[in-house]
Formats: C-alpha cells, sequence, structure tokens
C-alpha cells in the first residue's frame, strides 16, 4: 500500500444495529477494490473484519477493525465498529476519529437500538451521516417501509435518495442512480438504462435529490428557482456542500446487499465525494494551560502535531497494539514522538495500517491518517501525541458508566499474581471496562456494559495466560442497632498456674453522627484504665466480621461503665475477649438490623414501555420519584435497593428490545425489611457457631 496525503484519504465509520450487515458489506467493498479474490462469510468464519477468535467463535463483531480499501487514488480507511450494545465504547471511539459515519440500517427491520444510539454519538460529535438501506435481497425487505422508519425516528433530517433500489427480495437486481438516471446492475460498475416500469418513479425521486443539491447553496437554489434545473455537475457539488456538514442534517441515501455484492460500487463512490478529506476536520484540543481550544481547518502536515489514540489490543505473541488518527501534522517510522497525557516520549520502531488483521508496513504517516504502532511502554487508549514544545491534548469522549459487574478470583495461585496487572491492562485498552478491590464485601469487582462485554474480557484475560473465574458479587450490607442494650461478660479460664480473667459491662446504642465510638464510663476503679485499650481492641475485633450476618458493623456506640478484674489473672488478652463478647451479647439485644444500600436510578425507554417498566420496578422494591419525557422517550427516577439491581441491565434489555438504558449511583443506606433479613441472617448462623 502506497502513502497517501491528506486529501487523497477518506475516514469513515461503519455503525449500525447488530446484524444489519456492515462486516458483510465491508467484504464485498473489499472484493470490489481487489483487495480481496473471494468474499467472506460471518457463517464460514472467514471475514476480514471479524478476525479475533472469539469474533468467529460468537458470530459478532466485538471491537472496531481497521480496513483500508484503495479505490480511484484514494485510500478510504473504514472503521467497522461492533452492533452490539454491550460495547458502545468502540463505537464511540470510532465515531470520535472518523470524518462521516455510514448508518447501515436493515432493509427489514428498519431503525433499531444500535441506529439510535450510533445516531446519538453521530449527532454529539457533529459528524455528516450517510445511510445505506442494507439487506435489500431478504424476504421482506422493504425500502420505502425503511425511509419512513428513518424519518419517524429522526424527523428533523432531510432524507434525500441517491439511489433507489430495482426490485427487492430476491428481485434486487441493481440500483438507480437519480443523478446520472442510468441502472447500475450487480455491484454497480457496469450502467444501462432505465427500465420502463421505473422511469416515473425515478423522476420523482430526482426532484427531491435536486432540490436538497439547491438548498444546500445559495447560488444553487437562485438558479433553480429562476431556470427549474441544474446540471448533473451542479446537483453533484450541492449534495457534497450537503452531505458533507452535519449541521443542514441532510442524510443521503443508498441501497445496497453486501452479501449479494450488489451497489455496492455507488457506496464506495460515495465515500470518496460525499466525504469530506480529513483537511477540512476542526479537532477540539486542551492547550498547555488547561483551556479548551481546536485545531481549525485546513489541516495539514506542517500543522501542529496531534494524533489520538483510539483503541490498543493486546496480542500474545505481538504484544500491545496502539491503533491512533493523526489530526494535524505527520508520523514517521522510527521517529520518537511525545505523549503529553503521560509526558513520556515513544520510540515508533514501525509503522502499519491494518487490515483486519494483516499488518502492512508504512514509512510514513500524513495529516488525517489512521495507523498502527506496536510496543509502546507508557500509551494507553485516550492518549495524544504532540509536540513537546506545544503538548495538545485532544478531548477524549465520555463514556456510559457500567452496568454490569462480576466478581472475579483467579483460577490458580499463579495466576493470583497476574491478576491485577491483566484487569489493568484490560480497562486501560478499554475504557468502558473497570475494575477495583471492594474492601466492604472483599471480593474484587469488575464492571463493564453487560454481560457479553464482561465474559469477553475473561477470555482474553485466559488466552494472554490469565485464567479468571466470575460469580455473582455480595451486595454491601450494614448492620447496626435500633436502640439502647447492655451486657456484661466475664472471660475466666484457668488452666494451671496463671490463668485468664476479665468481666466487662457495657451498653451499646445507635450513634448516627460516625461508624463507631467507643467511651469510658467506669468510675471507683472497678477496672483499670489501662484496660481501655484491650477491651476498644476486643470490640473493634467485631466491626469488619459483624454480629448477626457477617456484614460490617456501623453507627453504634459502646460505653464500659462496669466490670472486675483479677489482681493475678487479668491481663490483655482477657479483656479483649471480655470486651469482644459483651459487645456482641449487647449488640444483640439492641435491636439489630440490616442495612442495605439504596441507589439513584434513572431508566430511559420509548414512552410505550413505560407501564412494564413501573411494575417491573415494583416488583424490585422500587420508590419512584418521578416521570419525566424527554423527546420520544420517557424517564423514570427510583430508589432501588442494590440487591435488586444486580442484573437489571440483562432484564432492561430483554423487557425492551435493547431501546432501554439506565444509569445507577449510590444514594444512602436503609433498614433491609425483616423478611429479606431473615434469610441472610439465618444463613450466617451455621457458620458463626463453628
Amino acid at each position: 500500500m502506497r502513502e497517501y496525503t491528506t486529501e487523497h484519504l477518506r475516514n469513515v465509520a461503519f455503525v449500525g444495529h447488530q446484524g444489519s450487515g456492515k462486516t458483510t458489506l465491508v467484504e464485498a467493498l473489499l472484493l470490489n477494490t481487489g483487495a480481496i479474490t473471494r468474499q467472506g462469510r460471518i457463517e464460514d468464519k472467514n471475514t476480514v473484519s471479524d478476525w479475533d477468535d472469539e469474533e468467529r467463535e460468537r458470530g459478532l463483531s466485538l471491537s472496531t477493525s481497521l480496513v483500508p480499501v484503495e479505490f480511484e487514488d484514494t485510500k478510504i480507511n473504514i472503521l467497522d465498529t461492533p452492533g452490539y450494545t454491550d460495547f458502545l465504547g468502540e463505537v464511540k471511539n470510532a465515531v470520535r476519529v472518523a470524518d462521516s459515519v455510514i448508518v447501515v440500517v436493515d432493509a427489514v427491520s428498519g431503525v433499531e437500538v444500535g441506529t439510535e444510539v450510533a445516531w446519538e454519538y453521530a449527532e454529539a460529535y457533529q459528524q455528516p451521516i450517510i445511510v445505506t438501506i442494507n439487506k435489500m435481497d431478504r424476504e421482506n425487505a422493504n425500502f420505502e417501509k425503511t425511509v419512513e422508519s428513518l424519518k419517524a425516528h429522526f424527523p428533523e433530517y432531510k432524507f434525500i435518495p441517491v439511489m433507489l433500489p430495482i426490485g427487492q427480495e430476491q428481485s434486487f437486481s441493481g440500483v438507480i442512480n437519480l443523478l446520472t438516471m442510468k441502472a447500475y446492475l450487480g455491484p454497480g460498475k457496469d450502467r444501462s438504462d432505465l427500465p420502463a416500469e421505473l422511469e416515473e418513479t425515478a423522476k420523482a425521486a430526482r426532484t427531491v435529490l435536486v432540490e436538497a443539491a439547491a438548498e444546500a447553496d445559495d447560488q444553487l437554489i437562485e438558479k433553480y428557482f429562476a431556470e427549474g434545473e441544474l446540471t448533473n455537475e451542479e446537483i453533484r457539488d450541492g449534495m457534497r456542500k450537503a452531505a458533507r456538514d452535519a449541521y443542514l442534517k441532510t442524510v443521503p441515501i443508498f441501497v445496497t446487499s453486501g452479501a449479494k455484492n450488489i451497489g455496492t460500487v455507488p457506496l464506495l463512490e460515495a465515500m470518496n465525494v460525499y466525504v469530506a478529506p480529513p483537511s477540512e476536520r476542526r479537532v477540539q484540543v486542551v492547550n498547555a494551560q488547561g483551556e479548551t481550544t481546536f485545531l481549525y481547518a485546513p489541516q495539514s502536515d506542517s500543522g501542529p502535531l496531534a494524533a489520538y489514540v483510539f483503541k490498543t489490543s493486546n496480542d500474545k505473541f505481538v504484544g500491545t497494539l496502539n491503533y491512533f488518527r493523526i489530526f494535524s501534522g505527520s508520523i514517521a517510522a522510527n521517529g520518537t514522538y511525545y505523549n503529553s497525557v503521560r509526558q513520556q516520549d515513544e520510540r515508533f520502531a514501525s509503522l502499519m495500517t491494518l487490515r483486519g488483521k494483516e499488518q502492512v508496513v508504512i514509512e510514513k504517516l500524513h495529516a488525517g491518517d489512521i495507523g498502527v504502532v506496536a510496543k509502546l511502554n507508557h500509551t494507553k487508549t485516550g492518549d495524544t501525541f504532540s509536540a513537546k514544545d506545544n503538548p495538545l491534548q485532544i478531548t477524549r469522549p465520555t463514556y456510559p458508566d457500567p452496568l454490569y459487574m462480576v466478581s472475579v478470583e483467579p483460577k490458580t495461585q499463579q495466576d493470583s499474581a497476574k491478576m491485577g496487572a491483566m484487569l489493568t491492562s484490560l480497562s486501560e485498552a478499554d475504557p468502558t471496562l473497570r475494575w477495583r478491590q471492594d474492601a466492604d464485601i472483599k471480593q474484587t469487582i469488575l464492571e463493564g456494559m453487560g454481560e457479553t462485554h464482561v465474559a469477553v474480557a475473561i477470555s482474553r484475560a485466559g488466552k494472554l495466560g490469565v485464567g479468571l473465574v466470575t460469580g455473582m458479587p455480595k451486595v454491601p450490607y450494614r448492620e447496626t442497632v435500633t436502640k439502647k442494650a447492655s451486657a456484661t461478660y466475664r472471660h475466666k479460664k484457668q488452666t494451671g498456674g496463671a490463668g485468664q480473667f476479665g468481666e466487662v459491662s457495657m451498653h451499646v446504642e445507635p450513634n448516627a453522627d460516625s461508624d463507631y465510638a467507643f467511651a469510658w464510663d467506669v468510675f471507683g476503679g472497678a477496672v483499670s484504665k489501662s484496660y481501655e485499650p484491650s477491651i476498644d481492641k476486643g470490640i473493634q475485633s467485631v466491626l469488619g466480621t459483624g454480629v448477626i450476618a457477617g456484614y460490617p458493623v456501623v453507627n453504634v456506640k459502646a460505653t464500659v461503665y462496669d466490670g472486675k478484674e483479677h489482681p493475678v489473672d487479668s491481663k490483655d488478652i482477657a479483656f479483649q475477649i471480655a470486651g469482644r463478647e459483651a459487645f456482641k451479647e449487647a449488640f444483640l439485644a439492641a435491636g439489630p438490623v440490616l442495612r442495605e444500600p439504596i441507589m439513584d436510578v434513572q431508566v430511559t425507554v420509548p414512552e410505550s414501555m413505560m407501564g412494564d417498566i413501573l411494575g417491573d420496578l415494583n416488583t424490585r422494591r422500587a420508590k419512584v420519584q418521578g416521570m419525566d419525557t424527554e423527546g420520544p422517550r420517557s424517564v423514570v427516577s427510583a430508589q432501588v435497593p442494590l440487591s435488586e439491581m444486580m442484573r437489571y441491565g440483562n432484564d432492561l434489555r430483554s423487557m425492551t428490545g435493547g431501546r432501554g438504558f439506565y444509569t445507577m449511583k449510590f444514594s444512602h443506606y436503609d433498614n433491609v425489611p425483616g423478611h429479606i433479613a431473615k434469610p441472610l441472617i439465618d444463613s450466617y448462623k451455621p457458620h458463626s457457631s463453628e
């Protein structure tokens, strides 16, 4: 692959719902440009994009693949993103570094949740959008119905067909180019006359196309009003301007079948014409003073270096691979470049681009290009390379909070030593993956966007040599008391010679001001004050492990008010034991309760699903705080016990077909109802009596 300068580059993210056919469509584009000689199939596990073993086993894309194609003296860097909603972080990063977004929509299903989410990301980064209605060869495929679905879901956009299908379902054989008014059969390299039965439909659709082109430019609209027509070149120029400007909200529509390789060459031509070169991109950066500013167009090799790392992958044999987009400046092999986030120099021993897993070595990458570098020492996803004397940082995307968590343990002692480093490496490569040590429940917790997301991370850890076992995280319950109570405990042990003796009387009572308070209220010398630390130590030995169910004790005050000692047998250990047991007995008499974390939850769903969501929340002991409407969606705010939300992400996806999402954050602790606390307490009793 030769070097391409900025004006001959295009960066496009393919996004859409799972199963819309993005990967198969990319295969057809590779075939049409001569990059491959035989089109792969997902069923045969031989596609270029889904090259990872895990992707081939599961039959779906799990990460963004870089797939450059060369067409008409242009290199088009295609970023084939996952459609499964667990991997939205991958989609967001790809949209961040692209210059246009091609939304692939299934001609049977129309707009789905993955379409909506990808659209939101494109809007957030002010990216122009092109739609291709794919799978037109499938049974029940319907072009008009799919266009109506787009208009209904995104009413503020103008959807302008540039191509119309010739036939549909099994009879789909090609497309009509409304600019040239010619038929393009098969892939679309050769043109022929329009089918007579489609002439009227094509003329009506061409009028809409001409009007959209005219509206993009003042001079064109004046000419159109005056003359009622535009030349083909003027229509092309107008649509190019409309398609490249996100603010005009004009979306060109193409029609394809990736599996049958129909209508794919016009889509290649559109990526060349309707996608702006990287020189026209404006990019937001943070300068050395911490101020947010922009690098304005035109971008070029002579501009300040600004290269953003949008993806990191770990390979057992190759090592770490960092994928980066150069927004400004250029990068050459064997150069040393400054990571402005880590404040470290990194040597780029070799530069490459990837086509799936195929590595293509390159000597130099120009402004706007996307490349890959191996074996950097400090660089992580989200970092920026810049000049040391002008340390810019490209603003990172904000990622959704994790919605699914598991506890993880090492499979073997050998895995134990490497577990922390592996979890850190996985989390640094994927910003939507997080891990932490939870001291309250004494577990290591791994959090991700869903069950599949976490399962894939665990599988990757195993392939990189660290075996991990997952389980359900414990709920961080707390134990406390509701009233004041007293107890006396005497510890007496005689084994010949000096024995052990200590007697402690204490009150235990609620204490809202702190987790634990200790007071000494002994008068008359019944117990020497020198034993105060021993008794306190004995009580504190219970606080972490609990009294009634094995959970930490909070919000209690213990006051020692009496006791006895022996001139010979009393000692530190005796009063530790007496203090510990007196505390337990007083605790049990003081109306002990379990407390549970209550979460502030916001659930966003299509309005039609609100009734089902409210009904489900009621079964989870939720207290609904309010309901709002945001466009076509409804938002319910509620306070829900954490124990009822542990697998809510899976349930919500099932109830809403993937259209619902939620956020959750800690609010406060509250008492666990007796019928729920009883099994937790009962299950602890056998353990506590050992």
